[in-house]
């Protein structure tokens, strides 16, 4: 290990064939399946590589080496918690009634209220409120950050606003000299 430490590729590869297969025995027995065994001692290796500087010379190594197995372990259960405890069954979910965007006239009423927008608002706007994307999938979707989506959004809104309040005032003064 003091090797491994060291830089010493030799000893490294000597770590790995004496105590990988130990500690995919240890894994083997703990999990439901022999490719997660193989995903936990890869995460252990890589946890041990990071961490090498931790370990102190002349302390036994086999004990240090599964406390760090048994942590990889024990997150990646915390991990498979989490996840499941998110995760809803399609069977669950309820019927959700088609949108009324599919309505006739709809679309176009809408590509009208959006028409005066610049590109990138619209779209942000589009893949918000219409398709009902997340703020991190339209970050992801338009290469950006969550903060400028957020921008984009709120300077959107504002214009809409303002198109909005001043169609209704035209509309209100037409009224008012029939």
């Amino acid at each position: 290990m003091a090797g491994y430490q060291a830089g010493d590729f030799a000893a490294a590869t000597a770590l790995i064939n004496r105590v990988g297969p130990q500690l995919h025995r240890f894994f083997v027995a703990q999990s439901a399946s022999r490719a997660d065994a193989d995903d936990l001692l890869q995460e252990t290796w890589l946890r041990i590589h990071k961490v090498r500087h931790t370990y102190r010379p002349g302390e036994p190594a086999l004990p240090w080496f599964y406390a760090i197995a048994r942590h990889v372990r024990v997150d990646h259960y915390r991990k498979l918690v989490r996840t499941s405890a998110r995760e809803q069954k399609l069977d669950d979910l309820p019927d959700i009634p088609a949108s009324h965007v599919d309505e006739p006239g709809h679309a176009a009423r809408l590509d009208e209220l959006l028409a005066p927008l610049p590109e990138s608002q619209r779209e942000v706007i589009e893949m918000l409120k219409v398709a009902e994307m997340s703020l991190e999938e339209v970050a992801r979707a338009t290469s950006s950050t969550i903060g400028s989506v957020k921008q984009k959004v709120h300077r959107a809104y504002e214009k809409l606003r303002r198109t909005i309040a001043e169609a209704e005032a035209k509309k209100s003064r037409s009224g008012a000299l029939l």
